[in-house]
């Protein structure tokens, strides 16, 4: 792995821990699905206009294509849209917290689904994970947290990781810019019809709307999505995916610097042991 991967790896994972905090604001003073769905428009609409002045096409393999729907329906429509309803009730370093387990579930789908063999190693880093998961929610079950939220992030991750499986499809064979665009276009279709059916258009319009909205647009929701492909094609998804074991202690972080979240000795214990459960399951793939 070389220094520029790293860097790469580094900032995907802080502009994607961040996007929990930002979220959590933008929920705050307006509609949360329709706020993310006007996200991904702008986003998409974008990412597409930049990849034809690149010289990119449309022009994607059917492989290409089932990447960018699954990518599309599964991470932006279906993880994030949940995500974004369930942070109007729960703080956003839980939500962080949860969808950092999903490089945990992906490898404990290979397992159980296809098969795929798990060293020593990777299988003590899922009991550590799961060890991690229990100690956070326990302690955030007695503290009362909306059991609403929690199921909703929990649904939320499981379609991201079904999402991330299908990241190689979507990457492969050129034209990343644009396919970061489109599979943002088609969380945008999908999120619009729920959320002119079930929400009021009610916004209170500050500056910490309007910076939240920018930001998450821009940083977790273009940016960090380009250079997640990017990295994936540079150095595979199984090493890219090491740095995800970053994300649980970036996610927190920020959600306590930024919005003054409270965290308890066993969220920090918890992240800990979740942080090196990912790190044991991503090293153990690796030959």
């Amino acid at each position: 792995m070389d220094i520029k991967a790293i860097i790469m790896g580094l900032a995907f994972a802080l502009m994607w821990s961040s996007a929990f905090t930002s979220a959590r604001v933008i929920v705050e003073y307006a509609p949360p699905l329709t706020a993310l769905a006007l996200r991904f428009l702008i986003s998409g609409l974008i990412g597409v206009g930049i990849a034809f002045l690149l010289g990119q096409t449309a022009r994607l393999s059917r492989k290409q294509w089932m990447g960018v729907v699954i990518f599309g329906v599964c991470q932006n429509a279906l993880y994030l849209g949940l995500n974004f309803v369930a942070m109007q009730t729960i703080a956003a370093s839980l939500a962080a917290i949860i969808a950092s387990t999903m490089p945990l579930l992906v490898a404990l789908a290979g397992w159980l689904i296809f098969g795929t063999k798990v060293k020593a190693l990777g299988i003590a880093g899922l009991i550590a994970g799961l060890i991690g998961v229990t100690l956070i929610m326990g302690a955030r079950i007695q503290g009362g947290v909306d059991i609403y939220g929690l199921v909703l992030c929990v649904i939320g991750v499981v379609s991201l990781t079904v999402a991330t499986m299908a990241v190689l499809g979507a990457s492969s064979g050129g034209n990343v810019l644009m396919i970061v665009g489109l599979q943002m276009l088609v969380g945008s279709a999908l999120l619009w019809a729920p959320a002119l059916a079930f929400e009021t258009l009610v916004v209170t319009w500050n500056w910490q709307l309007i910076v939240a909205f920018a930001y998450t647009t821009l940083v977790p929701g273009l940016a960090a999505t380009l250079v997640w492909f990017l990295l994936v094609r540079r150095i595979g998804a199984v090493r890219a995916s090491t740095f995800h074991f970053l994300n649980p202690f970036f996610g927190v972080a920020i959600a306590a610097v930024l919005l003054g979240e409270r965290i308890g000795f066993l969220d920090v214990v918890g992240v800990a042991v979740i942080a090196g459960g990912i790190l044991a399951v991503q090293i153990s793939k690796q030959a």
